[in-house]
């Protein structure tokens, strides 16, 4: 190797964990954090075992980054929090339940009705204008709905 990488100590490793978590900070992804988590426990084995060559320094620190990663995504779609507005950022399904007037015909299956200050698009059987719906799902941002 270079003569340059021959002097990598610990603190290299914490230096590199530093700029990747002020890189989190910027732009943040949760993706530098655990990357700069993997430099920092990297060094933090450099420390204890001071003879470890950069090539296992390097392989140890893909391994860690790739484990934390991983582990996080794990852990993310595993742990939902709940929510007192649990449809806060799904608006179609704060409609789910509510009944509507159909402002056009469902014509093959696809109509409109106006919610609040927004049009909508509607699945359903064919009804004509001025039918009382109520929304039983959302598929996307299409309504689906049935006659009252």
């Amino acid at each position: 190797m270079n003569a340059f990488f021959d002097g990598i100590v610990f603190w290299h490793w914490w230096i590199l964990a530093g700029v990747l978590l002020i890189v989190e900070l910027v732009a943040p992804t949760f993706l530098f954090m655990w990357l700069g988590a993997a430099a920092a426990v990297t060094g933090l084995a450099l420390l204890v075992f001071p003879e470890t060559a950069l090539e296992v320094q390097l392989v140890l620190f893909a391994i860690l980054s790739i484990l934390a990663v991983l582990a996080w995504r794990r852990y993310r779609e595993i742990s939902v929090p709940d929510s007192d507005q649990p449809n806060l950022n799904r608006r179609g399904r704060q409609y789910v339940g509510r009944e509507f007037t159909l402002d056009k015909p469902i014509v093959n299956g696809v109509g409109k009705i106006e919610v609040d200050d927004s049009s909508w698009r509607v699945k359903g059987p064919n009804l004509p204008a001025g039918t009382q719906v109520r929304v039983r799902d959302v598929d996307g941002v299409v309504l689906l709905v049935e006659a009252v």
